[in-house]
């Protein structure tokens, strides 16, 4: 494995007060409630774009919590994000599958890494042809985006129904803290803002999750070096909407950095970083879009990994 770039130690080290996160946590709160109190009666389709990019940063602030921001206090900081304004994925269970994702020697594997978007061959040999042209869409950056988040919250609840079946309590456990905060989230956006439910699950849920697909799109893809399967995303508008996990390789290898120490940490070595990761960099979202708006950048079937039943055990 190859040794991480010499760094400043300064900006190794995390303060006890992360006042930029709790800063966006206000704005990200803020900026949903204002959009629903005041902006929906005179702007109904601004307040639902702008929730949407509430409901994205959101999401971005959960993933910064469950590598433990802002406080040193777990149950603190999942309290911050606790709320699903977002409505489909339990905190408790993207911290479990996510953490998991970590193990970059087990990085797109169809089994083994939760967030994998390959599929087994034998599996996907299997598949009616329908839903492969339907999987071969999703690898498209225009259906990853637009399609994606309904494949990946059906795939997610299917997968996370069948480990409730099989007696799991740490994902019952997960949907009943999630639940309760729908039992508060729901009332308050039908009630308290005046927006039909399914219409906000529509719009604002699907744009946010739409907008965190486009850096999830190609974050991974398979090479024999571990290193070579994580992307850096070198510039973008939405970088901070992301907290700049666009620099994600630089995340990988160190996943208690937080968010904004990145930046600085990947331009005091960018020429070893891109090095590291065998060059698998791209400038920007749009270079991405340029290249794969239409076409598929990775096979749906994994090239490497669970080739056959036996590969998997089964």
């Amino acid at each position: 494995m190859k040794s991480l770039p010499d760094l400043p130690a300064e900006t190794l080290i995390t303060p006890r007060v992360e006042w930029p996160t709790w800063g966006l946590i206000a704005l990200c709160y803020g900026t949903w409630l204002a959009a629903g109190f005041w902006l929906w009666p005179v702007a109904p389709a601004l307040a639902v774009v702008l929730m949407g990019v509430a409901v994205a940063l959101h999401s971005s602030l959960q993933h910064e919590v469950l590598h433990g921001h802002p406080t040193r206090n777990a149950r603190l900081n999942e309290a911050l994000v606790w709320l699903p304004i977002g409505l489909a994925y339990p905190y408790r269970s993207y911290r479990r599958t996510h953490l998991k994702h970590h193990d970059d020697e087990r990085l797109t594997d169809p089994y083994d890494d939760p967030e994998s978007y390959y599929v087994a061959l034998f599996k996907w040999l299997e598949m009616p042809r329908g839903l492969r042209a339907v999987l071969r869409v999703n690898n498209t950056m225009l259906g990853r985006v637009i399609l994606g988040p309904v494949f990946n919250v059906i795939g997610f609840t299917l997968a996370e129904g069948r480990r409730i079946a099989a007696g799991d309590r740490r994902t019952r456990n997960a949907w009943a803290h999630h639940l309760a905060g729908l039992a508060l989230v729901l009332p308050f956006i039908h009630f308290g803002f005046g927006i039909p439910v399914w219409l906000y699950a529509l719009t604002s849920a699907w744009i946010g999750l739409g907008l965190i697909a486009v850096r999830s799109y190609c974050e991974h893809q398979w090479s024999e070096d571990p290193n070579g399967r994580t992307i850096i995303v070198e510039r973008s508008v939405l970088a901070p909407l992301f907290l700049y996990n666009n620099l994600h390789f630089v995340h990988h290898k160190l996943p208690r950095l937080p968010w904004y120490r990145l930046p600085a940490i990947y331009r005091a070595a960018r020429a070893d970083w891109q090095r590291m990761n065998g060059g698998y960099v791209f400038s920007s979202y749009f270079a991405i879009l340029r290249a794969y708006a239409l076409r598929m950048k990775e096979p749906v079937a994994h090239p490497a990994l669970r080739r056959e039943p036996e590969d998997t055990g089964r």
